[in-house]
């Protein structure tokens, strides 16, 4: 096997680009694709990295032809006014039933009926997006205020408190006022759908060639959190009793797909609207996840002209086993640790990637995952989410242990230390271990279990040969999670009442690279 060759298709494949490289198909170990190829609209929840792009475009390549697929990614309408984000959607999925039509020399009959039915309607979108946003200065200003409210409420002691899990009556305020004052472009909106629909209606009876259409949605999470519901609900109107299927990916825990205003439902609601297909990789059951992960590298290892045992031969001891927990599962992560670690490698006797080599590379990963946060989360959460890793990166590390635990009933009761964890989850700085089981200390109580990335601890000198870092993959697992230390509420505002001004510079200073094999 050539390894340059195996470098550059894994390079080109790290990140899925539409018009991009060549891309592999989706391995599927959980029948996600048949799922997401159903005429039933879908959410698809994981993590940045676990393949939700992936797994759209392999599910558009393998429909009939008489399903027309519209690809839309939110990161680039996450600038855009909300009613305006609506139009592109709606906008986006019309222009590619448009260019069904553009290969045919001449349109007859109910083809170049249906053509027009298309044509006229995206015509009137467009002059609804060409209108001005009614008093589009004053939600800017009041979006300004909002954040430097949020800013300060971040840098105090109770900040996290900031992050809820559901809406504070003050965001519920400012999204009726912020809705409020588009009503006009919105009215006009609500008022041309069911004439959108019943247009829709005669195009699919005219044309014989479009059957059906899904409606791909990727990275929603980018939308503003407070308007996801609004933009899901018109979406959800829009596909409703036509045969058009929304088909949604993105971060679980960033996501707000359904709420409330003035006692009427707003959005799509689970298994109500849509189904949820999952596809995230946990360290819950790691041998799983552990196989399904080297089922892509041995993927890849076939696409460069080699085999499983080629793959298997650039790993020496529990160093495979050691890449996947410094990936955290995710295998996005994995690989590009794989790359590094691979250059690495090269220079050694043996050219083979070993438990010390990830080690190596933990800091240069937990650093990418800290930048991925700061592109990824919005502006009112990012500094509360920095504060609350450090916070939980201060426990573990006086505690010794790479593995905490919190009581199942704090999560569900606290709904803003419910978030606080949630988002470190989606963010990759920790990792479900195991849940719904009793600690040693306190019987009858159920706890959830979570791993810290090892980019947290492996290059800290202070704790040369002394972290206590449970073996996931080992027999005894299970039971040392029991023993793990608890996370309660007071050790939480006890450890976030002394974070530093700037958390992430003391985490930064803290991780030096060490050359003695401690862990």
């Amino acid at each position: 096997m050539d390894k340059s060759n195996l470098k550059k298709i894994i390079t080109e494949n790290l990140r899925i680009q539409k018009y991009g490289a060549p891309t592999i198909q989706y391995i599927d170990t959980t029948k996600a694709l048949d799922d997401i190829g159903a005429r039933q609209s879908h959410v698809i929840f994981a993590r940045r990295g676990c393949g939700k792009t992936l797994l759209l475009e392999t599910s558009a390549k393998n429909i009939t032809k008489d399903t027309a697929v519209v690809y839309l990614n939110c990161e680039d309408y996450k600038n855009h006014s909300f009613p305006n984000v609506i139009i592109e959607v709606l906008d986006g999925a019309l222009r590619e039933i448009e260019k069904r039509f553009s290969g045919c020399m001449a349109l007859i009959g109910k083809k170049k009926k249906a053509k027009k039915i298309i044509s006229n309607i995206r015509k009137e979108l467009s002059k609804l997006k060409e209108r001005p946003d009614e008093h589009q200065e004053q939600v800017k200003e009041s979006s300004q205020h909002e954040e430097s409210v949020n800013a300060q409420a971040g840098a105090s002691a109770e900040g996290f408190f900031s992050l809820s899990s559901g809406i504070t009556d003050n965001n519920k305020a400012e999204i009726v006022k912020t809705y409020k004052v588009y009503d006009i472009k919105i009215e006009k909106l609500n008022h041309i759908l069911p004439e959108l629909k019943n247009k829709l209606k005669d195009f699919f009876e005219l044309n014989s060639g479009i059957k059906n259409i899904y409606i791909q949605i990727d990275d929603f999470y980018h939308l503003q959190r407070e308007l996801q519901p609004y933009v899901v609900d018109f979406i959800h109107r829009f596909c409703k009793n036509l045969p058009i299927y929304f088909k949604i990916a993105t971060l679980e825990h960033a996501s707000n797909l359904y709420t409330e205003s003035n006692g009427q439902p707003i959005g799509a609601q689970h298994r109500h609207d849509y189904q949820p297909i999952r596809i995230d990789f946990t360290f819950e059951d790691f041998k799983k996840t552990e196989d399904q992960v080297k089922k892509i590298f041995y993927k890849y290892g076939e696409l460069a002209g080699g085999n499983e045992n080629e793959i298997d031969a650039l790993f020496k001891g529990d160093g495979f086993r050691r890449l996947i927990l410094a990936g955290g599962g995710v295998p996005r992560d994995c690989l590009s640790l794989f790359l590094e670690a691979l250059d690495n490698a090269t220079k050694s006797v043996d050219g083979k990637i070993g438990r010390d080599d990830i080690r190596n590379l933990s800091l240069s990963n937990h650093e990418r995952i800290m930048r991925d946060l700061k592109e990824e989360s919005q502006k009112d959460e990012l500094d509360p989410i920095i504060r609350g890793i450090y916070t939980i990166r201060e426990f573990c590390l006086s505690e010794k242990s790479n593995v905490f635990v919190i009581s199942e009933k704090l999560l569900q009761d606290n709904e803003k230390i419910q978030r606080l964890i949630y988002r470190l989850l989606d963010y990759k700085i920790i990792h479900t271990v195991k849940t719904a089981f009793t600690h040693k200390s306190q019987q009858g109580v159920t706890f959830r279990a979570f791993m810290i990335n090892i980019g947290h601890y492996a290059n800290l000198r202070k704790l040369h040969g002394k972290m206590n870092e449970i073996d996931l993959a080992s027999s005894d697992a299970k039971e040392k999670i029991r023993s793990a230390p608890i996370l309660t509420e007071k050790k939480l505002n006890e450890f976030w009442s002394v974070v530093p001004q700037n958390p992430e510079e003391k985490i930064l200073a803290d991780e030096q690279p060490i050359n003695e094999e401690h862990l």
